[in-house]
């Protein structure tokens, strides 16, 4: 079955004619508006609006009401300036990188694909997230390197994320499919005025014929949540 969420034709549509408009207007405050920023502008209006989704050419004419829905579309292209200007100020470190950079390639070759790994880290005190953590997650030992640039290890966590950190490794190549491997996995966690911390854990996998492109969110591995320790409390906790 083919499905279709027929609202991301129309936000992408609109999000390139406002981004080519506005920057042959030369607003000052338009500062890049390559793909990668133009797709951000596009994520983030799709996460505020409710989706249309269809499965035939039948569905498409069903769907017309709400494509000629006019307050829909002025939400829509306020949702858009709002975007732009957030995505221009606060622009992510790949954004400049070119798309095949930001893109999955789907190697038709034996691999362990792992799952997208996620967690929180929190205060020991008041249990609430800790911002600007830095979080470094190893396989066997050595830097986890990312299935693309748009992940990026080590992850900073932020407030708009409430201390959330996310990975998804690079698949890796072994000789044959169906063999098994457990990688051992270690999060190295440290921010300031914190006692750094460690958490190991093992991921058991089997290998697949081909790497995987797409997240599946019945594919994630949620880790508990690490707690730190302000690093003056465990000092008097030792005293």
């Amino acid at each position: 079955m083919n499905v279709h969420n027929i609202m991301e034709d129309v936000v992408q549509k609109s999000v390139d004619n406002f981004y080519d408009q506005v920057k042959a207007s030369n607003i000052k405050w338009l500062t890049c508006d390559c793909e990668n920023c133009r797709l951000d502008t596009v994520s983030y209006v799709l996460n505020r609006i409710p989706a249309k989704y269809v499965v035939s050419g039948r569905g498409v004419t069903h769907a017309a009401d709400t494509l000629n829905d006019h307050q829909l579309k002025a939400d829509i292209e306020a949702l858009i300036l709002e975007g732009m200007r957030i995505v221009s100020s606060t622009k992510r470190p790949f954004h400049k990188n070119d798309r095949k950079e930001c893109s999955i390639a789907q190697e038709a070759i034996p691999c362990y694909n792992f799952s997208t790994i996620t967690g929180t880290i929190l205060d020991g005190s008041t249990f609430e997230p800790v911002i600007n953590a830095t979080v470094l997650l190893k396989v066997n030992g050595k830097e986890a390197e990312m299935i693309d640039k748009t992940w990026i290890n080590p992850y900073i966590t932020c407030k708009s994320t409430r201390g959330a950190y996310n990975f998804w490794v690079k698949p890796m190549e072994t000789i044959k499919e169906g063999t098994k491997k457990t990688f051992k996995m270690e999060l190295d966690v440290s921010a300031e005025g914190y006692s750094p911390l460690k958490y190991f854990f093992e991921i058991p996998l089997v290998s697949e014929p081909q790497s995987r492109t797409e997240i599946n969110s019945t594919f994630t591995l949620k880790l508990r949540d690490l707690v730190l320790f302000k690093s003056d409390i465990e000092n008097e906790m030792d005293n």
